[in-house]
């Protein structure tokens, strides 16, 4: 008798066998050739809520069950002051996904909306801030060490927008 499939399970097989030539490949082909993870890295996955960086989650967490090389990751939800609906969605689609979540809260809302300044340009400013400090307390060391000069002009502002902070054990 077939066995039934849990809905991560069905994604995880779909990422796979389903998106591999468009999704799964070339994500793969990107870490290998630009040598984004090293052994014993420690990578901090923020995730918004948002379609992009949820891929990204499973991406990275397919790559640490299948990779031969040895590294962490930890995933981040950084709440700017989300009301409980947009939260708790967020939560929920990380339960059903089974990706196990570090949330942590800000003000972040509160300042940007009550500041002269473009409230956009602020919140996207703080949050960066909020996620790189919070990285770096989780043991992430930040930054495109070993992205070289083609993979930090090119391929870590893409990482960046889908949510992946690069980390390096040395």
């Amino acid at each position: 008798m077939k066995r039934t499939l849990e809905p991560h399970e069905l994604i995880e097989r779909s990422i796979i066998k389903k998106f591999r030539k468009t999704i799964w490949n070339p994500f793969t082909l990107a870490v290998r050739q630009y040598q984004l993870i090293q052994p014993g890295d420690k990578i901090a996955v923020c995730i918004s809520g948002g379609k992009d960086s949820m891929l990204m989650a499973k991406l990275m967490q397919l790559l640490q069950r299948y990779s031969e090389v040895p590294f962490e990751v930890v995933f981040l939800v950084m709440d700017p002051g989300y009301n409980e609906i947009n939260r708790n969605k967020i939560k929920s689609n990380a339960a059903l996904l089974h990706i196990p979540i570090t949330v942590f809260e800000t003000n972040i809302f509160d300042v940007a909306n009550n500041s002269d300044k473009s409230p956009c340009y602020l919140c996207a400013r703080m949050r960066r801030g909020h996620l790189y400090k919070k990285a770096q307390e989780l043991g992430c060391v930040t930054g495109p060490k070993q992205l070289g000069v083609f993979g930090a002009s090119y391929l870590y502002p893409v990482f960046l927008r889908l949510g992946i902070i690069c980390a390096s054990a040395g």
